[in-house]
């Protein structure tokens, strides 16, 4: 019942039309046994969600982005119950109608700490950070090996030079000014990164939106959307980690990265920032602290340090 998504000009039409999308999942519930659950979408996400009763989520991923389907439902599955905060089981997962991909899964409880975060005290935001440090040395731990069928980039260094060669565009095309732009080659030359390191699973958008709260005591309850997972550099989590859950606060992100194990220089957070699938840096710097001077060492030292 869902119509074939393979172009940029079929997403636009399908995927945000619940004229369209709501049948098809409804079509798809009654398959695995939930005809007539409530369906609700969820207003976020790059991909169609919806919660299923009170106690399931269904994720759709249309034929453009078939892989990423296989992919959550794969990492989903390796990561159960090996980390210290709770994510997704799968239900059921598999290929549906005209090249869709679906995860059923089991619904977190909890509030998203993005929008709770303002409400949040202090001493229980370092608690919070230690507690997302812990989590994400426990991912990096887990070998990745029986997901490197699903998972890319395949050759570490492949990827660095692959996203090195666009830099400048990506972020042009967000609209960088071209005082930042010329910048970034010499920048990117100067700072080394490995191009064999040791392979981590890598969730690779730690940010607060993926993390569910319970604000009676405010600890974590659980850690979602895998769909972007890859296996690399360990360093490359620690993008999202800077820029969304510590958000330029040195404090925090050194409370993190104790509970982590390991700190990681602010230049080579700043090139993996520039390097990363989804760079925004025009976003980035309506949201984080200004750095002291207009220079990319400057702004890696003011998204990025540690005390």
């Amino acid at each position: 019942m869902l119509p074939a998504v393979e172009t940029d000009d079929d997403w636009d039409a399908v995927v945000a039309d619940e004229s369209v999308m709501r049948p098809g999942a409804e079509d798809l519930c009654a398959r695995l046994g939930f005809s007539g659950a409530s369906l609700v979408r969820f207003p976020d996400g790059s991909q169609p969600v919806y919660a299923v009763g009170d106690d399931h989520v269904l994720k759709l991923f249309p034929g453009a982005a078939a892989q990423h389907g296989i992919a959550e439902g794969r990492v989903l599955a390796h990561v159960q119950g090996r980390l210290p905060v709770p994510t997704p089981a799968v239900r059921a997962s598999g290929s549906y109608e005209n090249g869709w991909q679906y995860v059923l899964m089991s619904r977190l409880r909890g509030r998203n700490l993005a929008p709770s975060w303002r409400h949040v005290p202090q001493d229980h935001r370092e608690q919070l950070v230690v507690e997302i440090g812990e989590t994400l040395a426990s991912l990096h731990s887990l070998g990745p090996d029986p997901l490197r069928d699903v998972l890319g980039p395949g050759d570490w260094g492949t990827f660095l030079d692959r996203r090195t060669a666009c830099a400048v565009e990506q972020q042009r095309a967000h609209g960088l000014s071209a005082s930042w732009l010329e910048q970034i080659p010499d920048f990117l030359g100067s700072v080394p990164l490995p191009r064999d390191p040791r392979p981590s699973l890598l969730h690779t958008e730690v940010m607060q939106q993926h993390f569910l709260v319970d604000p009676d005591g405010w600890r974590l309850t659980g850690l979602f959307d895998f769909e972007p997972a890859m296996i690399g550099d360990r360093a490359y989590d620690f993008v999202g980690v800077g820029l969304f859950v510590t958000r330029g606060n040195p404090a925090l992100l050194t409370r993190l990265t104790e509970a982590y194990g390991s700190r990681f220089e602010p230049l080579e957070l700043m090139a993996y920032t520039l390097l990363h699938v989804y760079s925004n840096l025009p976003w980035y710097m309506r949201e984080l602290p200004a750095p002291a001077e207009e220079s990319l060492p400057s702004l890696a030292k003011a998204w990025f340090s540690t005390v």
